[in-house]
């Protein structure tokens, strides 16, 4: 990987890391629906000019149909589900659960498009699920006011963007990182228009609210997945994935820093246990193992 790619995907990280500190103070005065709305509508709107200017809207015509479904896959249906999980879990946490993403495109890459996992890549799936466990056994708690349905819709979110991913590399590679940035916005704003003027909050969300909204719209939204489809261009679905490997040490400590959030000891082992399993899934890490799987080719 190139310097100017990691800088990159350090900054990327950094950038993702803070959103779930701003959902944490956005979503319980906007709601999870109305949140989102904001979000994606400001993200379109700050890359609908880029898009002008870069001459792409013939693209965006003619993908429309595949860019659409990545849209609601990369964003609304997971920014709706980490936003509700936030009225639960904290910054830390969420980020850390989210760091199982690579775990399921990896997965999806062997299920969906045949790729080939050796040994060491498989065991660090299974080693991230371990972890995953860990920190469900702690926190996995179903019953009213409990977070078992939210560490759930965190993976149910994580998979969302496993899949699209997947299906960026599949048929969206050759797409310009503007229009597939541009496309995931504007889908979802479609989408959640309505339901977010339906729901919106009876109160008036305070000045804090609106600036994490705002925060989210332009820096996580517009800026953050220009950098994402132009990474996953230039290193791969694969590669790009691992921002989630190094985005939980900044939602950690955006949490810890702003929020006061604090972290268990088993919280912290799971942890460790999905972030060594991505780092094995996705090639970062190598262990001593000879064996070579691989799924059936299609």
């Amino acid at each position: 990987m190139k310097p100017r790619d990691l800088a990159e995907l350090l900054l990327l990280s950094a950038i993702w890391g803070g959103s779930y500190l701003f959902m944490r103070v956005g979503a319980p005065e906007f709601g999870p629906v109305a949140l989102i709305g904001v979000r994606v509508a400001v993200g379109a709107l700050c890359l609908a000019p880029v898009l002008h200017r870069a001459g792409q809207w013939g693209v965006l015509r003619r993908r429309a149909g595949a860019l659409a479904v990545m849209g609601l896959l990369n964003a609304a249906i997971p920014f709706v589900l980490i936003a509700w999980a936030m009225l639960s879990l904290t910054a830390g946490l969420a980020s850390i659960v989210n760091a199982s993403m690579p775990i399921f495109t990896a997965l999806i890459a062997v299920l969906w498009l045949g790729d080939r996992l050796d040994a060491s890549r498989s065991a660090g799936l299974l080693i991230g699920l371990m972890g995953v466990g860990l920190l469900g056994a702690e926190q996995a708690d179903f019953r009213p006011g409990g977070s078992g349905w939210a560490l759930l819709a965190m993976l149910a979110a994580a998979a969302c963007y496993g899949l699209a991913a997947n299906l960026t590399r599949r048929f969206l590679a050759d797409v310009p990182a503007v229009v597939s940035a541009f496309a995931t916005q504007l889908t979802s704003a479609l989408v959640l228009a309505l339901p977010a003027v339906w729901l919106w909050p009876v109160t008036s969300p305070s000045v804090a609210a609106w600036g994490s909204v705002i925060a989210l719209g332009v820096l996580c939204s517009a800026l953050a997945y220009v950098m994402y489809f132009r990474l996953i261009g230039r290193i791969g679905a694969s590669r790009a994935v691992t921002v989630t490997f190094l985005t939980p040490a900044f939602g950690v400590a955006w949490g810890a820093l702003l929020l006061n959030e604090s972290l268990t000891v088993l919280g912290v082992l799971g942890a460790a246990v999905i972030l060594l399993g991505t780092a094995c899934a996705t090639g970062l890490i190598r262990l001593p193992i000879p064996l070579t799987l691989s799924s059936r080719r299609r």
